[in-house]
């Protein structure tokens, strides 16, 4: 079932779009303020995020940058009763999807959210990467232990596609910040680190004595198979 996180402020606005999406057969979670927002969709997994602008704690743009910068891809469109263009400019360089301007019909919405899901649909012919009993499909997103789906976020899966991409290879801390986060200067060595470590939890069967996930002592990691 797809999964959508609402993020707004106002409760009949939120429990209105909550009853309609369910509707549609969506499962829907709320969220009722920026901050709230910015950590759940940085800890949980949703298809689709519905972003109002205006919010108390963070502002939408700011829950989009954390979003953004947290190397997810979670579609999000976002909700504001302004239409302003330098303001949809901005939502949309920050990463939005698309940008829906209050008041909007159910209808619009719910059209809007299927073209968004459509644009994000996997492509079918990605390269697919095997090691042990693993499979990584690069067009579907998913990393699969013996045929069975395994939970990965999506820095994780970019982190383990630019291994596999380079088997054998020294890869550094700085190359893997490009390629995972892109080039925000506030991710740290020590984030790499600590998603290394998460991902070898999921492809190793021994994590503290990794197999293919090795460190070069001061380098950086390679991967080996």
């Amino acid at each position: 079932m797809t999964k959508i996180l609402v993020v707004e402020d106002e409760p009949g606005i939120a429990l209105g779009l909550e009853d309609d999406l369910r509707e549609e057969g969506y499962e829907v979670e709320l969220a009722g303020d920026g901050t709230d927002a910015s950590r759940r969709a940085r800890t949980k997994e949703f298809d689709l995020i519905l972003l109002d602008v205006m919010l108390p704690g963070k502002d939408g743009f700011d829950v989009c940058r954390d979003i953004r910068r947290a190397g997810l891809k979670t579609p999000i469109i976002l909700l504001t009763a302004k239409a302003h263009e330098a303001e949809k400019i901005l939502g949309l360089d920050l990463g939005a999807d698309d940008y829906v301007t209050k008041p909007f019909s159910p209808r619009e919405l719910r059209a809007r959210i299927r073209a968004v899901l459509r644009r994000r649909e996997p492509q079918e012919s990605g390269e697919i990467y095997r090691f042990d009993d693993l499979e990584v499909d690069s067009g579907r997103g998913e990393l699969r232990r013996a045929g069975r789906a395994v939970e990965i976020t999506a820095t994780e899966f970019k982190l383990l596609t630019t291994f596999l991409r380079n088997r054998g290879r020294l890869l550094t801390r700085d190359k893997l910040l490009d390629e995972a986060w892109g080039r925000d200067k506030s991710v740290t060595d020590r984030v790499v680190d600590n998603h290394i470590v998460s991902l070898r939890r999921k492809i190793e069967r021994e994590p503290a004595e990794p197999r293919y996930l090795v460190s070069v002592r001061g380098l950086g990691y390679r991967f080996d198979g």
